[in-house]
This record gives C-alpha cells, sequence and structure tokens, in this order.
C-alpha cells in the first residue's frame, strides 16, 4: 500500500524532529525533508500548530499500534493484566528520541499531551485507581514504573543495554505482572 502524502509529511517531520528538535519543526524544515514545496505542506496543515498537533497525534498512534500488536489484540478485549503487559513489553524497548521530545513538549501542553494520555488510559492504570492498600495493584504500578524507568533511562543516557539484557529485565517485571491476572 502506498503511503499517503499526510503519512509521509509527518514521518519527514519525525526525522526532522530526531535530527534538531521539536522547536526546528518549521514549514521551510519539513518541506525539504519531505522533498515538498511550503505550498504542498499547508495543503495538508494550515499552520505549525496543526502540523506540530498531528505529529502528536501521528507518534501517539504508531505507539499504541505497538501495544496493540504486543497484545496480540485492542484494549477493550484485554484484561487489565494483559494491557500492562503489553505496555511493557513496548515500553522496555528503546524510545526515539522523536517520541521522548514530544512526549516531554506535550507535557506542557494540554492539547499535545491529549493523544498521549489516551493511549496511557487504555493501556496503563493511572495511580488514582490504584488502591494503597492492595499489594497486587502496588505491584502492577512498581512494574509500570519499572518499564517506564527503562524507557528513559535508554532514551537519556548513550550507554545501550545488550538485546539481551533488555529483554530479561522486561520478561523480569512482566513476571510480576502475571503473578494473578487482576
Amino acid at each position: 500500500m502506498r503511503t499517503s502524502k499526510r503519512t509521509q509529511i509527518l514521518e519527514a517531520a519525525t526525522r526532522v524532529v530526531e535530527r534538531e528538535g521539536v522547536k526546528s519543526v518549521t514549514f521551510d524544515s519539513v518541506a525539504a525533508e519531505a522533498g515538498l514545496t511550503k505550498g504542498g505542506l499547508l495543503y495538508h496543515f494550515a499552520s505549525r500548530d496543526d502540523l506540530v498537533q498531528a505529529i502528536h497525534q501521528h507518534l501517539a498512534g504508531q505507539w499504541e499500534a505497538e501495544i496493540a500488536a504486543a497484545a496480540g489484540k485492542p484494549a477493550y478485549e484485554a484484561t487489565p493484566t494483559e494491557r500492562l503487559t503489553a505496555y511493557t513489553r513496548v515500553a522496555t524497548q528503546s524510545a526515539t528520541r522523536a517520541e521522548l521530545l514530544f512526549m516531554l513538549e506535550g507535557s506542557t501542553t494540554p492539547g499535545h499531551a491529549a493523544p498521549w494520555d489516551a493511549v496511557m488510559e487504555r493501556w496503563a492504570p493511572p495511580p488514582a485507581t490504584i488502591d494503597a492498600d492492595d499489594p497486587g495493584a502496588l505491584d502492577q504500578f512498581i512494574a509500570r514504573l519499572a518499564a517506564d524507568g527503562l524507557w528513559l533511562y535508554e532514551s537519556l543516557t548513550a550507554e545501550r543495554l545488550t538485546p539481551q539484557l533488555r529483554r530479561a529485565l522486561a520478561e523480569r517485571v512482566i513476571s510480576t505482572l502475571n503473578r494473578d491476572d487482576t
């Protein structure tokens, strides 16, 4: 299947962010990366903010597709443990620079955070729902924090874990989730 121009633009914008950061997303930089004219970009995105919002939605959508693939089903068909296990499997993989930068940028702008928040709500238990007196619920949240920590560790350091170590860590975290299905 042929990739749409809109998707090509969003992938080009992601490459710009990978190299130069979010602030470098301009119509000129993205058009050059996508091999389009600035007018071609304006046809799809009326403003830079529209483009940035679309990049957030694109990246969050890709992330959710990876989580759903890891679960083998959509969130609404999965048990809470299956959702968190899939989330953990994906979160324990190394993040891209663009994902990290957009998640950070999105955390300061509610509209930009919305696509990321929606994925989190479907796949990982929000802290407000955790019963502090339930050891199983605490273990699940600790597993989520461990997966997030591993993702962040590899995103922020130059030191790369071997695939074997990353897989062993992921399986160790996941083993805490599968003690009992909640």
